[in-house]
């Protein structure tokens, strides 16, 4: 256990995410994740969920959901480098290399039995992990994310991408973040402003937006863009989790991970259980805090003896 840095207006949202905090050293410098478990328990003895968040969120996205569950699984959460409490890549970084830290993270923690729970951005970053390292696997919940080549591109993202005026916006305003703080939602119009800081401590200046414009960048276009390969790979191998068991737990008025979304995911897991939620926007888990969590706990406890075997 390593100390962490400071975050802006720390002492206001601190104590809304009272995790410890770990570090894997990569060859450019750390990633920061959460790995929470009863203290009485070894890390071999539970099985994992494993969180993996969007853009332009980061672990603390999790929180309720790691103290709903740190009783009964290990709980690891980890930050996207450049995000929350990670350390800022050396060059910008694609799909592709934050599949690659997850894995790295996977492997050195000697993560088992995982349940993947996964978010925007995170849906294809924990996918593509998922099946680099399908035995470490055995079940998958996910809430509007999408791993499939992008068949449209929201206005709202659009502009964001514009070369000069998206990247003063993303990067010197923090339009993006401060944004999501609205947009994501449907259901409240706004969040406890303690939480709103937590989500924007992590992005404090231009430096350390960098992350939250290069998300928004690696989103393709056209097959020429290098993470449009990535994400047809990643949906071409979606049949491979057809035996797994699955939740999607969707915001039906997400306007960026829309309900077609959804069902291009049914259609590929016809199996899998859905929990639609009408009124609720992006952010499911500040949205809908408590039917998500009640959706994920009888999930869990309902697939916990089957899910084992079915892992490839």
């Amino acid at each position: 256990m390593q100390p962490r840095r400071k975050l802006p207006r720390e002492d206001q949202w601190g104590e809304l995410y009272p995790f410890a905090s770990h570090f894997l050293e990569q060859d450019d410098g750390q990633l920061h994740y959460v790995d929470e478990l009863p203290g009485d328990q070894s890390t071999n003895e539970l099985p994992t969920l494993l969180f993996v968040h969007g853009n332009p969120t980061w672990s603390f996205h999790w929180r309720k959901l790691i103290l709903a569950c740190r009783e009964q699984f290990r709980c690891v959460a980890p930050d996207h480098r450049g995000c929350g409490f990670s350390d800022l890549q050396s060059r910008p970084l694609r799909l592709e290399d934050h599949i690659d830290n997850l894995v790295q993270l996977i492997d050195s923690l000697d993560l088992q039995r995982i349940t993947l729970v996964a978010h925007d951005w995170g849906g294809a970053i924990g996918l593509g992990a998922a099946l680099q390292c399908a035995n470490r696997f055995e079940r998958l919940v996910l809430t509007n994310t999408g791993a499939f080549k992008p068949w449209f591109i929201p206005w709202r993202i659009r502009v964001c991408r514009t070369p000069i005026l998206g990247r003063l916006a993303v990067q010197g305003a923090n339009a993006f973040s401060r944004a999501a703080l609205r947009m994501t939602l449907s259901r409240r119009a706004r969040l406890d402003p303690r939480i709103e800081s937590a989500y924007l401590a992590p992005y404090h200046d231009w430096k350390h937006r960098e992350a939250v414009y290069q998300f928004v960048r690696d989103i393709p276009l056209s097959s020429r863009h290098p993470t449009w390969k990535t994400l047809a790979n990643i949906e071409a191998n979606l049949p491979r989790f057809a035996d797994w068991p699955k939740l999607l737990i969707w915001g039906m008025r997400d306007w960026c991970f829309t309900p077609e979304c959804l069902e291009k995911f049914a259609e590929v897991w016809p199996a899998a259980e859905i929990c639609r939620l009408d009124d609720v926007g992006h952010w499911v888990v500040e949205d809908a805090p408590e039917e998500t969590e009640a959706a994920l706990c009888r999930f869990l406890a309902q697939t916990g003896k089957t899910a084992a075997s079915t892992s490839p």
